[in-house]
């Protein structure tokens, strides 16, 4: 009689287990299941949508080590633009350029030289958004120069502004401020805010 028991004892509790499931299990259960199927199928379509995303944003022309010169009406250089790589991407017809090189030429006026790790722009290029490390100095005087994270270069005007902290520098001192517009042609900056720095007088001989 007890060697029956210790056999069928083991039947029963499978049975208790498997029928004896709480109401609330039984609703869970397949709610659990449908939760994973869809965040799996989520996790899915943003993999899909991000390949696609790539996909769109594929060039259709690129160069490296570039050097480009745009002429005025008048068939005189105007801007020489170098720069490490060049890319146009089609789906918004924009263009970025690493480590840009932009020079503003002006006859009979000094030369702008503007840089920074990146450039972005759209259509003909009349707005060129740079960003990372800009630097803003002339050609002829490499010894002042204006710094910031983050330029907006409007090329129709010859202008350039940004919201952003920006640092000038020269051999006599330096000035700190926040938010900058700047009148290439003319040489004019206009510091924004919370402007500060500190002048040496040069000394005469």
């Amino acid at each position: 009689m007890n060697s029956l028991w210790k056999v069928k004892a083991p039947c029963k509790i499978k049975l208790n287990v498997t029928f004896n499931l709480s109401f609330l299990a039984k609703i869970l259960l397949p709610l659990l299941a449908v939760m994973t199927l869809w965040l799996l199928s989520g996790e899915e379509s943003e993999q899909q949508s991000k390949l696609n995303s790539e996909l769109n944003k594929a060039s259709d022309y690129a160069m490296t080590d570039f050097t480009l010169t745009v002429m005025d009406k008048n068939g005189n250089p105007s801007r020489i633009i170098s720069g490490q790589e060049m890319a146009h991407y089609p789906e918004d017809d924009s263009t970025e350029v690493i480590f840009p090189s932009a020079q503003f030429i002006e006859l009979n006026k000094d030369t702008w030289v503007i840089t920074s790790n990146k450039s972005t722009t759209q259509g003909k290029g009349n707005d060129i958004l740079l960003t990372g490390n800009v630097i803003i100095t002339q050609k002829e005087n490499p010894d002042v120069e204006l710094r910031t994270e983050k330029l907006t270069l409007d090329t129709l005007h010859n202008t350039a502004y940004t919201d952003l902290a920006v640092s000038m520098k020269s051999p006599y001192g330096s000035t700190d401020s926040v938010g900058m517009h700047a009148a290439l042609e003319d040489k004019m900056i206009n510091l924004h805010s919370r402007v500060k720095g500190r002048y040496d007088a040069p000394t005469t001989q």
